[in-house]
């Protein structure tokens, strides 16, 4: 996300809308948790089709695993996309672009709800994590201006737990509404939801200029820095960890006796461990430092996802285990976030908003691999997943401590 709003650099402020004439207002201030209802509606839409996967599978005439390939498509269209939307919208201002971000998600949701193809449902994916690109990192740093300097953290807690809240409560009621009333259904409720939050900014958000351009060359330039160099494969490969079966939900919480009905409270179990795991990472960063709290994550992330393979392999029935080990898989997919950006910012420091955006690309990016790879391992059953989900865990640790000594 986009934090910085001074103007340090031509990077920096390219970050950030500009200044506007007059400071932030109460009603102003007001205006955050709508925008951080549009970044809810953005992290539902992200993973909402995991939820419903073997449903839409069937109706479309495709398998679970080619199927899964629809959440590759957003995650690596939204990684691929965000700088270069960045780019090309920094002069346009904040209002138009926040409400033809959010409206484009809502057409594009429109689109996937009805897509009479799996190939049109793909395109559709496409279009909205582009919307949703658009969206994200400029909600935040709108949200930061308008509460001010004496506010800007705790505004940016709001906005960024728009996303989080969507993976404890969006996936799980996305799931619900797609049993009640079908897949097509629970993402025309998204599209609403993202159309009715763009009313909302186009009535209320007050007129926020743009800002300068900046290549996209000069964008990414930080890359030349080793330490940022070894800090953002660790995001991908972390998350890949994390979602290698995110995406495969229902057949592999099947596995571990979880009936399709139930699905949803396993899914509020890991989306709690999200929310908690994000919480207390970032306040153990600060006291213990990244590289502690990342180790514990990925022994934590391999324990759950471990622990769920074993009870597939066994054949085992143990529902409250399940509970359990989800929270763990939760927690240790989402902890991993607060110490990567503290590792990137320290390595960085000059470039932050930069470094936080493109660590937000590595996110997308180690979902989307971990979609295709549980897509290939998804013949070999759900043990399988689990087990190779749980190992690179393993891996992620042992690279973290392989790159430590060039940045912390």
């Amino acid at each position: 996300m986009n934090i910085s709003l001074r103007r340090e650099s031509p990077a920096a402020a390219a970050a950030a809308p500009a200044a506007a004439t007059t400071g932030p207002t109460p009603s102003r201030t007001g205006l955050v948790p709508v925008l951080a209802l549009g970044t809810f509606a953005v992290g539902t839409d992200a993973f909402v089709v995991a939820g419903f996967l073997p449903d839409l599978a069937a109706d479309l005439g495709v398998s679970t695993a080619a199927a899964g390939q629809a959440v590759t498509a957003f995650a690596a269209a939204y990684a691929l996309l965000s700088p270069v939307l960045a780019t090309l919208t920094a002069r346009v201002p904040r209002r138009t672009l926040l409400v033809a971000a959010l409206t484009g998600l809502g057409v594009a949701n429109l689109a996937t709800a009805l897509a009479p193809t799996f190939a049109a449902l793909i395109v559709a994916r496409v279009a909205a994590a582009g919307a949703a690109a658009a969206f994200t990192p400029n909600a935040g740093a709108v949200a930061a201006f308008l509460a001010g300097p004496e506010r800007r953290a705790r505004a940016l807690a709001v906005v960024v737990g728009g996303l989080t809240v969507a993976t404890a409560l969006g996936v799980p009621l996305g799931d619900v509404a797609g049993e009640l009333t079908g897949w097509r259904w629970a993402l025309a409720a998204v599209a609403a939801l993202a159309l009715l939050t763009a009313a909302a900014l186009a009535l209320l958000l007050p007129a926020l200029p743009g800002n300068p351009a900046v290549p996209l060359r000069e964008r990414l330039a930080v890359l030349r820095r080793p330490a940022v160099r070894a800090v953002l494969p660790l995001t991908v490969l972390g998350m890949t960890a994390a979602y290698t079966v995110y995406a495969y939900s229902v057949p592999v919480l099947a596995a571990v006796g979880v009936g399709e009905s139930d699905t949803a409270w396993v899914l509020s179990l890991y989306g709690l461990g999200a929310v908690l795991g994000n919480l207390a990472s970032g306040y153990a960063t600060d006291r213990f430092g990244p590289v502690r709290v990342l180790s514990t994550g990925y022994l934590v992330l391999a324990a759950g996802l471990g622990g769920l393979g074993l009870l597939a392999a066994s054949g085992t029935r143990a529902p409250a285990l399940v509970g359990l080990l989800a929270v763990a898989w939760g927690a240790g997919s989402w902890c991993q976030t607060p110490p990567q950006q503290h590792r990137l910012i320290a390595a960085a420091p000059q470039g932050a908003p930069l470094v936080v955006a493109l660590n937000s690309s590595a996110i997308y990016a180690g979902i989307g691999s971990g979609t295709v790879l549980g897509g290939l391992t998804a013949h070999a059953g759900a043990a399988t997943m689990y087990a190779t989900a749980a190992a690179l865990a393993a891996v992620a640790a042992a690279c973290l401590f392989a790159t430590v000594g060039r940045t912390r």
